[in-house]
């Protein structure tokens, strides 16, 4: 009976005019070398004798029929590729070794295409396994495809000559446009003046303690790259369901009450419904996708983004917060401080892949609260150092009325309302402080020249800073000064002394 077994992805000729190359021209296997393993050649003959190869430039000796052959002896393996007289049939398969690189990229693609036979194979037995959790399978499955396109997709180096070609026109264009932003805005005129928006592929942590207004900023952020700016946008919550930010958000845009909503106090009189009524209409047109899986994992991320980014496209990843995330597997046996160093490493890396800002939020250690006032530091971050090594942008929220070093009789009028956002750490800028105005029952932050109804939700903006105190100038400002104007009645926190080398921060 006749098999019908397929035979797997292969080109055996382009396999022996790739090692034919390297026989006549010793140099032709740098051209190759980042491309290929041996793992990659279908025929173990053709796997063997690149090994060999690879050991002969790692001890520098020379690549020729001789040498080869030798190694290939030593190593017990020279008969069975069929002697020396196979290694000049290698040889005399091709007259110039000048089409390496294309050789090697049918072997590569070859290679590729029966590792992806391998992986649905896997996936195929997996799904007959039925011991095993749905959720850890499909973890396993997508990670096995994954390391398939990886692999693929490697980069290689690029020319800076080739970067350089645009780089003329781009700051040509940033000088020309001068107001215009980099990245995309936050809605909050004092912070992009500092950061220049958030920029592509940079991973963006926003940190505090319980109940300083993390949620609630990075909802108004994403309310505005949503709502205003129609850049699409994934809000992955960890901690809250999509109804609790639905809620949110639809309470900040329409500038009502969370309480009296959540309570069903709204009132009629007030114009709440016809203002929920605009907010609902707005928000329904903004491309925001919720996914408020309390279990996900890093690999489950970047799967539904990059699917996201593909069915929708998208402009910037907001995770609610980092340190609810798992690692690769609930079958993880490192420790905590290894797995958020894996998460936010893979953060950064999904930043990178897919070419947007990713903010992700991130709880703060409770030393930050022994110290007064409690205005947190790098060192607060909890859980790893690897958040502040891996992050590009590092912010922190402070407000005095949240600080429980102060009794409430303790606390200025304006105090209630100030929130304070320290720029700890800025790869590629200035490092500062700026102030919004935060309205705890609307659970929203605004500008401080804009907090009667505008800000980042509201769709205004300013031309003022809006309260932005770099550390290296910051200076005190009136006590009583008008919430309208820079400083915005609060007294600037002396700040601490600015690092002289922000590159290494």
């Amino acid at each position: 009976m006749a098999s019908h077994e397929r035979i797997p992805p292969q080109n055996l000729e382009a396999e022996q005019s790739l090692l034919g190359s390297i026989l006549i021209d010793k140099d032709a296997i740098v051209k190759i070398a980042d491309r290929l393993q041996s793992e990659d050649f279908y025929r173990p003959a053709h796997q063997w004798i690149y090994e060999t190869i690879q050991d002969l430039v790692e001890r520098h000796d020379p690549i020729d029929i001789l040498s080869l052959g030798n190694r290939l002896e030593e190593k017990g393996q020279l008969t069975q590729i069929g002697g020396r007289a196979y290694l000049v049939e290698l040889s005399n398969m091709v007259p110039t070794a000048a089409n390496i690189v294309h050789y090697a990229e049918i072997v590569q693609k070859k290679a590729i295409l029966r590792r992806l036979i391998g992986a649905a194979a896997n996936i195929s037995q997996m799904g007959f396994d039925e011991g095993e959790e749905v959720d850890s399978t499909l973890d396993e499955a997508e990670r096995a495809l994954f390391q398939v396109s990886e692999k693929y997709n490697k980069n290689s180096f690029v020319s800076i000559r080739d970067v350089l070609d645009g780089a003329f026109e781009r700051i040509d264009e940033l000088h020309r446009d001068r107001g215009k932003l980099r990245g995309i805005p936050t809605g909050y005129t004092a912070l992009d003046q500092i950061l220049a928006g958030f920029q592509r592929s940079d991973l963006i942590i926003l940190a505090a303690r319980p109940s300083c207004g993390k949620t609630s900023l990075a909802l108004d952020m994403c309310r505005h790259v949503g709502v205003n700016m129609k850049i699409p946008t994934a809000f992955f919550s960890l901690e809250m369901s999509k109804e609790q930010l639905v809620d949110r958000m639809i309470c900040a845009q329409a500038n009502v009450d969370l309480w009296k909503l959540r309570t069903g106090r709204l009132s009629d009189k007030a114009d709440d419904f016809p203002r929920i009524a605009d907010a609902l209409g707005k928000l329904s047109e903004a491309p925001i996708f919720i996914d408020d899986n309390a279990n996900l994992n890093i690999m489950q991320l970047r799967t539904k983004a990059r699917r996201l980014k593909t069915e929708h496209g998208l402009g910037m990843i907001i995770v609610d917060y980092l340190q609810l995330m798992e690692g690769r597997s609930k079958k993880s046996q490192e420790n905590r401080v290894q797995e958020v160093a894996e998460i936010s490493r893979g953060l950064k890396q999904i930043a990178k892949e897919l070419d947007v800002p990713v903010l992700a939020l991130a709880q703060l250690s409770r030393a930050v609260e022994l110290t007064k006032p409690a205005i947190p530091k790098l060192s607060h971050l909890r859980d790893s150092g690897s958040i502040e090594q891996d992050a590009d942008v590092v912010m922190f929220i402070y407000r005095k009325a949240a600080d429980k070093n102060f009794r409430e009789e303790d606390l200025a009028p304006e105090d209630k309302n100030i929130a304070e956002i320290h720029i700890a750490k800025h790869r590629n800028g200035p490092t500062g402080m700026i102030r919004l105005f935060f309205e705890k029952e609307r659970a929203s932050f605004r500008n401080l020249d804009a907090h009667g109804g505008g800000g980042a939700g509201g769709g205004q903006s300013s031309s003022n800073s809006g309260g932005f105190a770099p550390y290296a100038t910051a200076q005190k400002q009136p006590a009583h000064a008008p919430l309208g104007q820079p400083g915005g009645g609060v007294t600037v926190m002396a700040p601490p002394p600015i690092d002289p080398n922000p590159s290494t921060r």
